[in-house]
């Protein structure tokens, strides 16, 4: 008998995660398969894009057979193939759609090509079932920092972003002049923990009065400066507590752009995602925020933080136009869906 839910297929490829997933009705996550390359790449303080890209080669077909198998289904079950095709490293971007253009091809199976920013906002879907648009998202991670407008599935408004560093481009630079390796963001916060935020002033830069764009080039110098001075001066230096020195001074800019852009705005929903959305600290001083203000605050679990499929298959369910036909959709990709690492939004 055939599967009366609505099956999506998601396919993650876009840096050092190779990931599938199955989504029922855009929403119930049946399975999420994640294969990680970072002890690969802790190696080298950073992810490699030649190594990636051929890891991901290895990983994508036994990683898809084992979504597929720990939903309980097969590819003739599937409605629907999202993927992600940018922004993102362009080999890795290339793999994960190669891999989903050849299945919905060989099965006839709809095609959607997603922007990974609009995957991670997706996550919040997922994580709290009964959210609707509109409402305020803010997009964390190694790559973004962006305030968004989500006014409906598909129409979302860019408000704020870096204007240089990423808020986790500077956890990994942070991380890196600490000694403390790669991913930066969980071990600045792990590090944090044994520190005291307030031992040493960093920068919170907050540009103009009305400006919500970010810049966290200044702090992450400001750290640098630190550390070569008090080498200068023969001085030993706490590691942890110039680590949760500068993840306050981050979180405390976040924080500030967040107060701004929910008194400018009006909404009564704030979500959060993106890969540094795992952090203690950035979770706990929003939610502290969200509080204060009455505001509803959202953000999903760690594992949908990261790079993941299903958020990628939630973000796909929506795009095609799902649930207005019985095969999700009318908007679809053809088989000229390219990978493109600078994807507007």
């Amino acid at each position: 008998m055939k599967d009366t839910r609505h099956l999506t297929l998601g396919i993650e490829s876009s840096c050092d995660e190779t990931s599938a997933a199955v989504v029922a009705d855009g929403r119930t996550v049946l399975s999420n398969v994640i294969a990680s390359q970072v002890p690969t790449h802790k190696i080298f303080g950073g992810v490699v894009p030649e190594i990636a890209s051929r890891h991901h080669l290895e990983n994508v077909n036994p990683v898809i057979a084992m979504a597929l198998g720990e939903a309980g289904v097969t590819l003739d079950d599937v409605d629907l193939i999202g993927v992600t095709n940018g922004p993102g490293l362009v080999g890795a971007l290339l793999i994960g759609v190669a891999a989903a253009k050849t299945i919905a091809f060989a099965k006839d199976i709809p095609l959607v090509g997603v922007h990974h920013i609009r995957g991670h906002v997706a996550a919040n879907f997922i994580a709290d079932p009964a959210l609707e648009p509109p409402f305020l998202a803010f997009v964390v991670s190694g790559g973004h920092t962006h305030i968004m407008e989500i006014r409906d599935y598909n129409d979302a408004v860019i408000l704020g972003r870096t204007r240089d560093d990423a808020a986790g481009e500077a956890f990994d630079k942070v991380a890196r002049v600490l000694g403390l390796g790669y991913p930066g963001g969980p071990l600045i916060d792990r590090a944090a923990r044994g520190g005291d935020p307030h031992a040493i002033e960093f920068k919170r830069v907050l540009l103009e009065k009305d400006s919500l764009d970010f810049s966290f080039s200044g702090t992450k110098t400001g750290v640098l400066n630190y550390m070569n001075r008090e080498k200068a001066l023969g001085h030993t230096v706490s590691v942890p507590d110039v680590a949760a020195s500068f993840q306050q001074s981050v979180v405390d800019t976040i924080v500030t752009k967040a107060d701004h852009a929910l008194e400018k705005t009006g909404y009564r929903t704030l979500a959060l995602a993106g890969g540094v959305a795992s952090n203690s600290l950035l979770r706990e001083s929003l939610a502290a925020l969200c509080e204060k203000r009455g505001v509803r605050f959202i953000c999903p679990p760690p594992v949908l933080c990261t790079d993941n499929a299903a958020m990628i298959a939630c973000a796909a369910y929506y795009k095609a136009g799902a649930p207005k036909t019985p095969r999700g959709g009318t908007n679809f990709d053809d088989l000229r869906l390219d990978a493109d690492p600078n994807l507007p939004l």
